[in-house]
C-alpha cells in the first residue's frame, strides 16, 4: 500500500484552517444557542456560588432537600428584591428626568460666563452638530429614520381687483407631543438588554435546583464522558477549576456587593437621587476589571450635575469614587483576595468584552468564570495549552530564556535589569545557574544549529562578561558592609591559598563559567587560574607539572564538549595519578548520570551540573587540599 506524504508547510496550513472553521462554528454555536446555553451558563454560577452554603446547612444536620430549597429561596427572594427595587427606581427616574432641565440650562450658562471665548462657542456649536445628526438617526414608531421638523415661513398674499372667496376655516393644529430626550434613549437603551433577561434568570434558577440536588451525579457523568481512562488528569482539572471559581465568585459577590452597598450608601446622604439604582449598577459592572467602576460612576456624577444647583455636590461625588477605588483596590481586594484567580488583567479585559458581545450583561457577569475554566483546560490539556499561554497570568517565558531573548534583541539593559531582580527575588549564587549560565548553553545549541551568527554570539558573550562583572562588584561590596557591620573577631591567617587551575575545554562560553566559579569561591581561600581557551593539551599538562597544582576544574558546558573533555582528563590522569579533576557540565538537564560514568571512566574524581554543586564538593576537599598544598610548600 502506497504510502502519501504531507509537506510539512502544507500541514500546518491544514491545521489553521481547521482550527480556524472549529473556532467559527464554536462561537457562532455560542452565538445563535444563547437562549439555551447562557442560563445553563448561569445555573453553573448560581449553584458554584450556592453550594458551599448548602454543604454548610448539611454540616448542622439539616436535611439535604430543606437546605437547597431554603437557599434557593433566600437567593431567590434577595435577586428578586433587588431586581424590583432597580426596576421601580428606573422607572421613576424615566418620569423624573425632565424636571433636572433648569439646573442643567443655568450649569450651561454659568460655564459659557465663565469661558466664554472662540474655542468655547467652537465646542457649543460641535456639540449641537452632533446632536442634530444623532436626531436625524432616531428611528420613529415605525422603526424608520426620523429626519428634523423644518419650518417655513407662510408666502404673503399678493393684492387682486378681483373677488375672492371666503377662506376656508383653518384645519384644526396638529397636537405635538413632547420628544424624548437623547440621553433619556441613550439610559433606555443601555437598561433594555438587563430587563430581557429575566426570562433567562428565572429558567436559571430552575436548573440550579436539580445541579444542587445532583451535582455528585452530575460531576460523575463529566467524569465519565470526559475522563474515561484519565480519570486522574481529570479529577485534578475538576477540584483546579472548582476552587478558582468557588474563591473567585465568593470573593467578587463580596467585594462587589460590599462596594456597591458603600457607593449607594455614600450617595444617599451626599443627597443623590435613586442610590440603589446607582450602588446596584456599580456592584454589576464591577465585574469588569478597572474600567467597571468607572463606567458606572458616570451616571451618578451626570445626575449629581443635573440634580443640584451647586457645585460641591458633584465635587463631592468624585471624591467619595477617588477614595473609595483607593481603598478597594489597595485594601480590600489584596486581603480578600489573597492569591491571584490565575488569569491576567488584560485578558479578562477581553473576555468581558467576548461574552458581553455573545450574551449580554449576563455574559459580563459570566465572564470571569467562563475565563478560568478555560485556563484550567489549558493548563491540564496538552492541545488546548496556548489558551493558557494566552489568557494565564503566569509569566509566557522563563526567566533565564526572557534574558536570552533579551540579549538575542541587543536590549541589553532589560537584560541586565532581569538578572538584578533575580538576585534581590533569591540569592546572587542562584543567578549563575538559574541565569547565567542557561543563556550560554542557548548560545552554544543555536550556534551548532546555525541559527546565530558569529556576530550575536559575541554580543551575547560580551553583555554576559559585562553582567557577571556588575554581579562581582555587587558581591564584593555587599561583602565588605557585611563585614564592616559584624564585631570585630580576630581570625588565623591561612599560610597559602589553594590553588586551582581552571581550564576552558573549547571556547569562550566556557571561559566565562569557569569566571562564574571564581566570584562563587572564597578569595581568602582559593586561588583561581584561568588559562586562555587557546591553551594546546600538552601544554596544560606541562603547566600542571611546572606550577604543581593539586587541583584541576575543567569547564565544558553542553551541549558537545564530552569527547575532547575525556580525552584531557585521560592525558592529566596519565601523567599526574594523584591530581584532582573536577569537570563542570554545568547547565547539563539530560543524561547526567551517564555524563558523570564516562568521565569517571577516565580520569575525573567528580562531575557537576552546576556551579553551586561544585563549590560544595571543592568546599569539602579544601582541608585535605590545604594540608597538600602547605606541605608540597614546605618542601
Amino acid at each position: 500500500m502506497a504510502k502519501s506524504f504531507v509537506d510539512p508547510g502544507s500541514q500546518a496550513i491544514l491545521t489553521l484552517l481547521a482550527g480556524t472553521v472549529i473556532g467559527v462554528v464554536v462561537i457562532g454555536g455560542l452565538y445563535w444557542a444563547q437562549a439555551v446555553l447562557m442560563p445553563v451558563a448561569l445555573a453553573v454560577f448560581l449553584a458554584s456560588l450556592l453550594a458551599p452554603l448548602v454543604t454548610a446547612l448539611q454540616r448542622r444536620h439539616l436535611g439535604r432537600i430543606p437546605a437547597i430549597v431554603l437557599v434557593v429561596l433566600f437567593a431567590t427572594l434577595v435577586l428578586g428584591g433587588v431586581v424590583w427595587m432597580v426596576k421601580v427606581e428606573l422607572t421613576s427616574l424615566t418620569d423624573e428626568l425632565p424636571t433636572y432641565t433648569e439646573n442643567i440650562q443655568g450649569k450651561v450658562k454659568y460655564l459659557r460666563q465663565m469661558g466664554h471665548d472662540v474655542g468655547t462657542e467652537r465646542l457649543g456649536k460641535f456639540a449641537q452638530d452632533i446632536t442634530g445628526e444623532w436626531e436625524k438617526t432616531l428611528p420613529n414608531a415605525e422603526g424608520e429614520p426620523t429626519e428634523p421638523p423644518t419650518t417655513t415661513l407662510p408666502a404673503v398674499p399678493k393684492k387682486s381687483s378681483t373677488v375672492t372667496a371666503p377662506p376656508e376655516s383653518p384645519a384644526p393644529a396638529p397636537v405635538v407631543q413632547p420628544e424624548t430626550p437623547t440621553w433619556m434613549s441613550w439610559l433606555l437603551a443601555f437598561f433594555s438588554p438587563v430587563m430581557s433577561s429575566l426570562g433567562s434568570l428565572v429558567l436559571a434558577i430552575v436548573l440550579v435546583v436539580f445541579m444542587l440536588f445532583e451535582r455528585e451525579a452530575l460531576r460523575n457523568r463529566l467524569i465519565r464522558l470526559v475522563g474515561n481512562g484519565r480519570v486522574t488528569t481529570t479529577t485534578k482539572a475538576l477540584d483546579d477549576a472548582g476552587k478558582r471559581i468557588s474563591r473567585y465568585l465568593l470573593m467578587q459577590l463580596i467585594v462587589n456587593g460590599s462596594y456597591g452597598v458603600t457607593w449607594g450608601l455614600g450617595l444617599y446622604l451626599i443627597g443623590v437621587d435613586y442610590a440603589i439604582l446607582w450602588g446596584f449598577l456599580a456592584a454589576v459592572l464591577r465585574y469588569v476589571p478597572y474600567i467597571g467602576a468607572p463606567v458606572a460612576a458616570m451616571f451618578p456624577i451626570a445626575l449629581s450635575l443635573a440634580q443640584f444647583p451647586g457645585w460641591w455636590q458633584p465635587i463631592t461625588v468624585i471624591a467619595f469614587l477617588l477614595i473609595l477605588e483607593l481603598l478597594s483596590n489597595n485594601a480590600v481586594e489584596p486581603l480578600l483576595y489573597g492569591q491571584s484567580i490565575g488569569v491576567s488583567a488584560v485578558a479578562m479585559l477581553i473576555a468581558a468584552a467576548f461574552w458581553t458581545f455573545l450574551w449580554g450583561p449576563i455574559g459580563l457577569v459570566l465572564s470571569g468564570p467562563l475565563t478560568i475554566c478555560l485556563v484550567v483546560l489549558g493548563k491540564h490539556v496538552p492541545k488546548l495549552g496556548f489558551v493558557a499561554v494566552l489568557l494565564s497570568d503566569a509569566p509566557a517565558l522563563d526567566t533565564d530564556v526572557s534574558y536570552y531573548q533579551r540579549l538575542l534583541a541587543r536590549d541589553q539593559d532589560e537584560a541586565a535589569q532581569l538578572v538584578l531582580s533575580q538576585a534581590k527575588a533569591s540569592s546572587p549564587e542562584q543567578v549563575y545557574d538559574e541565569l547565567l549560565v542557561p543563556a550560554l548553553v542557548y548560545t552554544k545549541r543555536d550556534l551548532e544549529r546555525d541559527l546565530l551568527t558569529e556576530a550575536d554570539e559575541q554580543f551575547v558573550l560580551q553583555a554576559t562578561h559585562e553582567v557577571l562583572e556588575d554581579l562581582g562588584e555587587r558581591r564584593s561590596a555587599a561583602t565588605m558592609a557585611a563585614a564592616k557591620e559584624l564585631p570585630a573577631v580576630e581570625v588565623p591567617a591561612r599560610a597559602s591559598r589553594v590553588r586551582i587551575l581552571a581550564c576552558p575545554a573549547r571556547d569562550r562560553a566556557d571561559k566565562l563559567a569557569l569566571e562564574m566559579l571564581r566570584q562563587l569561591l572564597n578569595p581568602a581561600e582559593w586561588d583561581v587560574e584561568v588559562t586562555a581557551v587557546e591553551t594546546l593539551t600538552a601544554e596544560l599538562v606541562a603547566h600542571v607539572t611546572e606550577e604543581k597544582s593539586a587541583l584541576i576544574c575543567i569547564g565544558a558546558l553542553p551541549p558537545g564538549g564530552l569527547a575532547h573533555t575525556r580525552y584531557l582528563c585521560k592525558r592529566l590522569r596519565a601523567r599526574h595519578p594523584d591530581l584532582k579533576i573536577i569537570v563542570g557540565r554545568w547547565g547539563l538537564k539530560d543524561n547526567v548520570d551517564a555524563n558523570r560514568e564516562q568521565l569517571q571512566e577516565v580520569g575525573a574524581d567528580m562531575m557537576a551540573a552546576t556551579l553551586l554543586e561544585t563549590r560544595k564538593q571543592l568546599n569539602d576537599w579544601l582541608p585535605a587540599l590545604a594540608y597538600e598544598e602547605a606541605k608540597t610548600a614546605a618542601s
